[in-house]
């Protein structure tokens, strides 16, 4: 269930929040909080119920596991390696079965059959967080062995399918000090218009963009001859698509959690303004990279080894990184480029120093958002010949681009009915926005997650034209581009 479908806008979300609060105002907490569970698991089975069963059996056999090591001193390193065993070779079977045994057939000339294997919704996202949980189990960082609240935990919708990847210890905590009280219209009103305002950034932005983005991606791959104008619309309508697929599902998945009183780490905070790659890494995608930090870069070691030994565990991190995001070379690419950005980012700051002058600051900034922007053309290309025809074009012949859609639809309408002049404001906008604009924690949130938004006439105005734009286009082709992570 994507969280701007109408089923979900208009029947999930308002039904589930009536019923976990009445039940909180009746005083069943615990009542509450398996209805939400419950609640939660129909949405995962609402797009494929056939792996309701593997989600409820990897809750389980992970809370089996963190029990066995809170509470137990005998074999608990064989039960953590067992727990990571369990989780890895999931992840592993179902994300890369088939891209393993692809590349043996190509380099050995094996050829193992694995079948036909769908891979199951957000399994990377809650495999990060249970592994997270039993390695904290095995380091005595878990005191709540509350099966309910752990369930919960794992399974709770607002961040189920696309993060942000939340800890144990960020939410367990919240869920077993929630009561009715908590229930404010500060809260409601913040929950729904972070909501309105992330369904605005998807519908209306991120969609918008898709229509352009596809037909130039889609003749790369079909090796058609692309000029430097279809080069550049492609890799900068992606770019800011992929901003404002993911910032809109944060911001929604923020404030779908705040309607329960649950506030979810912030994911997003303007990461395309930052001035320099580790800046970048900082600001997008922080419950992952805090991950990549926590359970992958500092095990292998850090900084704690020397300056070569550093680079080379950073070249680890956002390799493993990159694969994490998908079983293929684009993304296995992807994740080198990052590797060698960081590196070299942090070479230039032992060389050079930290400067905060203004051009310095601006030549960063520039320099990371053209660096990030050609990274992502690995991350949406389907083949690496097709990234690399967007690539070599983008200093090809200087000409209008010539694979554009024959007609826009949805919000873009509203803007111009012509796909040239559609998809050069819809990107200005996208800009301005995301260069000028606070971002949705800095309007919404103080300092640890406090509540600073104040509702009055402003704000309603403003999330009254966010859905009036939304009503324009809800309904149409739409697909959260981290769902399939």
């Amino acid at each position: 269930m994507l969280f701007n479908s109408i089923a979900y806008v208009f029947a999930f979300l308002p039904v589930t929040v009536c019923v976990f609060w009445a039940l909180m105002w009746l005083g069943r907490k615990s009542l509450a909080l398996s209805a939400l569970s419950l609640a939660s698991l129909f949405f995962y089975g609402w797009w494929n119920p056939v792996y309701v069963p593997l989600l409820m059996f990897l809750v389980l056999a992970n809370y089996g596991i963190g029990y066995h090591l809170v509470t137990s001193k005998q074999w608990r390193k064989p039960v953590l390696i067992g727990g990571l065993v369990l989780n890895l070779a999931t992840l592993g079977y179902f994300k890369y079965a088939a891209f393993i045994a692809t590349n043996t057939k190509a380099i050995f000339g094996t050829s193992v059959d694995v079948g036909t294997i769908i891979l199951p919704l957000a399994i990377s996202f809650f495999t990060f967080q249970k592994i997270a949980f039993i390695c904290d189990a095995y380091s005595g960082k878990v005191s709540d062995l509350s099966f309910l609240r752990f369930g919960l935990f794992v399974s709770f919708f607002p961040q189920l399918i696309a993060g942000p990847i939340v800890h144990h210890r960020e939410v367990m905590p919240q869920f077993a000090k929630l009561e009715f009280r908590h229930l404010t219209w500060d809260i409601v009103a913040t929950g729904m218009s972070l909501f309105s305002i992330g369904l605005f950034k998807k519908v209306v932005i991120a969609d918008g963009l898709s229509q352009f983005v596809s037909p130039v991606f889609g003749a790369a791959a079909e090796g058609a001859a692309l000029n430097a104008g279809d080069a550049w619309l492609g890799m900068l309508a992606y770019t800011f698509q992929l901003y404002f697929d993911f910032s809109g599902y944060s911001d929604m998945a923020l404030g779908s959690a705040l309607l329960f009183g649950i506030r979810l780490p912030v994911n997003f905070y303007s990461p395309y303004k930052a001035t320099s790659i580790i800046e970048f890494w900082r600001r997008w995608h922080i419950t992952l990279s805090n991950f990549l930090r926590d359970y992958l870069y500092i095990p292998l070691g850090g900084n704690r080894h020397g300056t070569t030994r550093r680079y080379v565990n950073l070249f680890i991190t956002m390799l493993l990184g990159g694969l994490w995001h998908g079983a293929g070379w684009t993304f296995v690419l992807w994740g080198v480029l990052h590797g060698l950005y960081l590196i070299i980012n942090h070479l230039i700051r032992a060389l050079l120093g930290e400067r905060q002058t203004f051009g310095w600051r601006l030549a960063g900034a520039v320099t990371t958002f053209l660096a990030v922007a050609l990274a992502w053309v690995f991350f949406r290309a389907p083949t690496l010949d097709a990234a690399f025809a967007i690539l070599q074009a983008l200093a090809g012949e200087v000409a209008a681009p010539g694979h554009l859609p024959a007609a826009v639809s949805g919000t873009v309408l509203v803007i111009s009915s012509q796909p040239e002049e559609a998809a050069a404001i819809l990107i200005v906008l996208a800009a301005v926005i995301t260069f000028c604009a606070p971002n949705a924690a800095q309007f919404f949130l103080e300092q640890r997650q406090r509540l600073r938004f104040a509702p009055n006439l402003a704000s309603f105005l403003m999330v009254a034209f966010c859905w009036i734009c939304v009503v324009v286009s809800l309904g149409g082709p739409s697909e959260f581009l981290y769902f399939q992570f």
